[in-house]
């Protein structure tokens, strides 16, 4: 393909990928307002965990999902998904009522197939430990699934198989958006593990030793994944420029994730050319635009 600007060029189809993140999904929303304002709508959207709820909302709403998304993040919290207390079952820490409600209130169909952008949630087989991707049946029961943290929310069981949060398996489900048929991909990426890691001298305390461990294991994968894509087709991998990011169980920051996200993604965009198979993102936060596409 010859060199294109900003995201118009971008072969077809176009998935948009939306990645896991918990609380920190709140800057998928000001990526969200970013890619509204340029007029971009994708072919179809792969999402994984918080990123499969958001996917889910701009497939049904694909012209003006930021602004709803962006009243939700603004009024949640903690309490309104994790509700601790007494659980309904030995299988989770919390009951999943709180994520109900939100799937319920979003104004969403019974079934992906009615969604107006094709849509596809991944979550993982935890018999098998397989990438599982859900693009056809009922939306609540793939959601959930798909946002099933292991211990914290209960697993789902659809068609005879246990799954749980896809974010173990495929953190940003580009191989997902691969299969499914796109010729390019645009990434919404969010949180510590989508930048190049810095070197730190860990605690020797438990809680940041498994902390630090996390945050490899889901840096890697992601890493793995984008390289591998972008070997076959244009992969663009949206910034936020958040360089603090809350802990797992802090809504309170939405609003500054929100803003920092529009201006950062909508920069980024603005100075995008994209010029065949390759990975195209912002290196670490606030290094210059740099494109790994082959010359």
């Amino acid at each position: 393909m010859s060199e294109t600007r900003g995201l118009r060029g971008l072969p077809r189809p176009v998935a948009a990928v939306v990645g896991g993140g918990g609380v920190l999904g709140a800057a998928h929303v000001g990526v969200g307002y970013a890619l509204e304002q340029c007029g971009f709508v994708p072919d179809l959207i792969v999402g994984t965990s918080v990123g499969a709820l958001t996917g889910a909302i701009a497939a049904a709403h694909p012209d003006s999902a930021a602004p709803w998304l962006d009243r939700v993040w603004s009024r949640l919290r903690r309490r309104d998904v994790f509700p601790l207390g007494y659980p309904r079952s030995r299988a989770s820490l919390c009951a999943d009522g709180g994520l109900r409600r939100l799937i319920a209130e979003a104004g969403l169909p019974a079934r992906i197939e009615q969604l107006p952008v094709p849509f596809t949630a991944v979550a993982m087989d935890l018999v098998t430990g397989a990438e599982t991707r859900l693009d056809h049946g009922g939306l609540e029961s793939a959601l959930l699934a798909s946002a099933a943290i292991p211990g914290i929310l209960p697993p789902v069981v659809r068609d005879g198989r246990t799954l749980v949060d896809g974010g173990l398996i495929a953190y940003v489900p580009v191989r997902a958006a691969l299969q499914a048929g796109a010729a390019s991909v645009v990434v919404l990426s969010i949180g510590p593990e989508s930048w190049p890691l810095r070197p730190v001298t860990t605690r020797r305390r438990a809680g940041a030793i498994a902390a630090r461990a996390g945050l490899l294991m889901f840096h890697h994968q992601i890493e793995r994944d984008l390289h591998e894509v972008s070997r076959d087709i244009p992969t663009v991998v949206l910034p936020t420029g958040i360089e603090t990011w809350p802990a797992p169980w802090d809504f309170g920051h939405a609003r500054r994730m929100i803003r920092t996200a529009s201006a950062a993604a909508g920069a980024f965009i603005d100075r995008l050319h994209v010029s065949g198979p390759g990975l195209y993102r912002v290196d670490a936060p606030p290094l210059p635009l740099v494109s790994e596409a082959s010359p």
